[in-house]
């Protein structure tokens, strides 16, 4: 019964950290183009020196130090909307996000195999790739049904309205 009533949540959770997952995947290759478009590759070859000659323990320093920068943006981003400027509060919401996922790409990208030498960074980073593939598993069936919603296939009556729409604008534009 409990686990009937949480299922609501779960798809929830599961669907925020696709996002993330989604916006990890999508903008580290955006993060790759503008490190070869500008002399951040100089930056990384001398970073990745430098975290080869650290510790582990102190490689996760490095890598959780660019993400505080960006925690006043967002503050500011929350004020903003306390404030009812919507546009401007989502707009620095957004952006602060972005710039947040793209800058610990990078980082991570250079920190990798050493944070994953600790033992406990590893099982961590592990149990991360099994809850994005099990949320990649409690969404698919949702998204599928509302691929197919979309798509008017099916019986039911979400499914019949749909394929009444899509005529009724087909015939709309064809009378043009």
């Amino acid at each position: 019964m409990l686990r009937r009533l949480l299922q609501p949540v779960w798809v929830l959770l599961a669907i925020v950290f696709l996002i993330e997952a989604w916006l990890w995947d999508h903008l580290e290759p955006i993060v790759a183009r503008v490190v070869a478009a500008i002399p951040l590759a100089r930056f990384k070859q001398w970073l990745t020196e430098r975290v080869d000659a650290l510790s582990p323990a102190m490689t996760l320093i490095v890598f959780a130090v660019p993400i505080i920068p960006l925690f006043p943006l967002k503050l500011v981003g929350l004020w903003l909307l306390a404030h009812e400027y919507w546009t401007s509060a989502v707009f620095t919401i957004v952006f602060a996000k972005m710039v947040g996922v793209g800058v610990t790409a990078f980082v991570f990208d250079v920190t990798r195999d050493k944070l994953l030498e600790m033992h406990w960074f590893e099982r961590i980073y592990d149990l991360v790739l099994k809850v994005r593939a099990r949320a990649a598993e409690l969404v698919d069936p949702i998204k599928r049904r509302i691929r197919q919603l979309i798509a008017g296939d099916g019986e039911g009556w979400s499914s019949r309205t749909l394929r009444l729409i899509q005529r009724f604008r087909k015939s709309v534009h064809q009378a043009r």
